[in-house]
């Protein structure tokens, strides 16, 4: 019916040529016609021969895409994905070809058809009654699905130079015959009076197309499964350690990585918005406490984008410390609150802990305040420390406890501009309008190491007369009696007396006699 059709588009010039040709073809088959079909017949061989072999090696890029998806499927996973979609699709074409081929065989040989093995080579009618008959148009759907295929495996070969190849290797595209009144579809150049063994040569050369076109998207998804990553050339083992400096008793934490660099490329790295050079950060340490900064690196990868990845970091700055302790000098003072400054480099007030014995200890704002008990026991002040969640001591001290030292006595007055003065004594002199001012006398350390005051629970004076017989008086608790506060009116200006037996109580309880004190007036 094909051919009908043919004939019925052609000139009569051109139907007289074709007939010629036919009557040619004819006189010459007794010497030519076997071994032209043979040739085809040969070429068939030789093209499933390149077919399986292409085949086995497809099959083997394929188990070692799944190799690489064994070994990583999340990095591989999209490409898997596709290699399943590709085998598939090609494997589904190649099967309709495959029983294309069959139809050819049966129509020419019978239901034992195979093609193969073909009996009537030159058979004209077979590839047409399969390929063209209008109740089916398998050419033409074959050569839909042959445009589809060659669209979607394009979509996977990113190299545009083997796209193109592939693009052009399976292009339909057809130019008319010479002499022909009007161009010939795809099959009906491909199948229209064919030989029965030219039909199925040409269908084997087209799954040989498939199976290279199959080939080239594969070894590109392969490609791809690293195109994305970043180019190294050296590897080299590095160890960040989560501190430099571990205490006594602690743990040394450093993770142990294997860093891979490329010496001919270095990244951009940039912190705070700037870049740095050549990989180095340095920041000038202005202030203490903690800091933190952050930035990005980019790196070019294996298909020249850009691949941008962010980090932060924190440091702490701490000011330059030295401990300087005076073994002889580590003494507390019992019945007082003695402030103990502790700390420990690197580590927070909140994760330090203290504890003492023979007496109490408890935290005050940023400092310790001591409480000794027993004089003349030693007092021992541990220190602790967190340190990754894990409570060390870090240090102890030991510490002498004595009881406070005697105070010394002053008459405590106002001067003219109304200040308190703490009179203690000769040389110094006072006139004896402020010792009638004054109405008691106290007690106190105030060495301006300790001040301590004391209170003075009673003390006596010692007066001398013009004959130099002593006159003593006794107090009224702390305060002056009114005999001692008579003996003042009657002193003369350079008079002196003294104040003796004076006994003061201290905060720890203990009450004690003092030294005495020499009164000059002016």
């Amino acid at each position: 019916m094909a051919a009908g059709n043919n004939v019925a588009r052609m000139s009569p010039r051109q139907r007289m040529i074709n007939l010629m040709y036919i009557v040619l073809t004819a006189m010459l088959a007794l010497n030519v016609s076997s071994d032209v079909l043979n040739g085809f017949n040969q070429v068939h061989d030789g093209l499933v021969r390149t077919n399986d072999n292409m085949a086995t090696k497809n099959e083997i890029q394929y188990r070692y895409l799944q190799e690489l998806y064994a070994k990583n499927p999340t990095k591989v996973g999209p490409w898997m994905e596709k290699g399943r979609y590709l085998q598939e699709y090609s494997v589904g074409l190649l099967n309709e070809i495959d029983s294309l081929k069959l139809a050819i065989a049966r129509q020419a040989d019978g239901k034992k058809g195979n093609p193969d093995n073909l009996i009537n080579l030159d058979d004209l009618e077979a590839a047409s009654v399969t390929m063209l008959n209008p109740a089916t148009n398998s050419g033409r759907h074959l050569k839909e699905q042959i445009d589809q295929y060659r669209v979607n495996i394009a979509e996977l070969i990113t190299d545009t130079i083997k796209r193109k190849a592939v693009i052009d290797m399976l292009s339909t595209n057809v130019s008319g015959r010479k002499g022909d009144n009007a161009a010939l579809s795809w099959e009906e150049q491909m199948f229209d009076n064919m030989p029965a063994v030219a039909a199925v040569t040409l269908l084997s050369k087209l799954q040989s197309d498939i199976r290279e076109a199959e080939s080239e998207a594969l070894s590109n998804l392969i490609t791809n499964v690293d195109i994305g990553d970043v180019r190294v050339n050296e590897l080299n083992p590095y160890v960040i350690p989560n501190s430099n400096m571990v205490m006594r008793g602690g743990k040394y934490v450093a993770q142990v990585v294997l860093a891979a660099i490329d010496t001919t490329q270095r990244p951009n790295v940039f912190v705070d918005g700037k870049k740095i050079e050549n990989g180095l950060l340095e920041l000038m340490a202005t202030s203490v406490g903690n800091h933190e900064y952050s930035g990005y690196i980019e790196v070019t990868k294996g298909d020249g984008t850009i691949d941008r990845r962010p980090f932060s970091s924190t440091y702490t700055v701490m000011e330059p410390m030295a401990t300087i302790s005076p073994t002889l000098m580590n003494v507390l003072y019992a019945g007082i609150e003695n402030p103990i400054s502790i700390s420990v480099p690197g580590v927070a007030m909140n994760g330090v802990e203290a504890t003492m014995t023979n007496g109490t200890l408890s935290r005050k704002g940023d400092s310790w305040i001591a409480r000794p008990g027993q004089v003349g026991t030693e007092a021992v002040i541990s220190v602790f420390a967190t340190f990754d969640g894990r409570k060390q001591q870090v240090g102890s001290m030991n510490f002498r406890v004595r009881k406070l030292p005697d105070p010394l006595p002053y008459i405590p007055y106002k001067d003219a501009q109304g200040n308190l003065v703490e009179y203690k004594g000769a040389p110094q002199r006072m006139s004896k309008a402020q010792l009638m001012a004054a109405e008691s006398i106290g007690a106190a350390i105030d060495d301006n190491l300790l001040n301590v005051s004391y209170t003075v629970e009673s003390f006596a004076t010692t007066f001398f007369d013009s004959m130099g017989n002593a006159i003593p008086e006794v107090s009224e608790g702390n305060h002056f009696s009114s005999r001692q506060k008579e003996q003042f009116r009657r002193l003369k200006p350079g008079s002196r007396f003294f104040i003796s037996n004076v006994k003061a109580k201290g905060p720890d309880g203990i009450t004690r006699n003092i030294p005495p004190l020499e009164v000059q007036l002016n």
